[in-house]
């Protein structure tokens, strides 16, 4: 890779690094930076899987249960593919 040359400036309290354009580093992404040996290594930051946390509306509909196939109305209007059907009637 070439090394290309640019300058930090001020942003706010912080002092920010312009990227040339040519790297092709889009907008908003978030990056590392660490110092090593007296160097600055910039990297896009990694992602980690996001979890959705359920445990705070575990349990909060209180009295509600999973209704049986007699209590569940189906709208006989709505075509519903033979493969997605439960108990298809033949």
């Amino acid at each position: 890779m070439t090394a290309r040359k640019t300058r930090t400036f001020k942003s706010g309290n912080s002092v920010a690094l312009r990227l040339p354009k040519a790297l092709g580093v889009p907008a908003g992404i978030e990056m590392t930076v660490r110092e090593e040996r007296g160097r600055y290594i910039v990297e896009p930051a990694e992602h980690k899987p996001q979890r959705i946390d359920l445990t705070g509306i575990y349990g909060s509909g209180a009295g509600l249960r999973p209704l049986t196939s007699e209590e569940r109305e189906i709208d006989p209007s709505i075509d519903i593919p033979a493969s997605l059907r439960r108990n298809a009637r033949p």
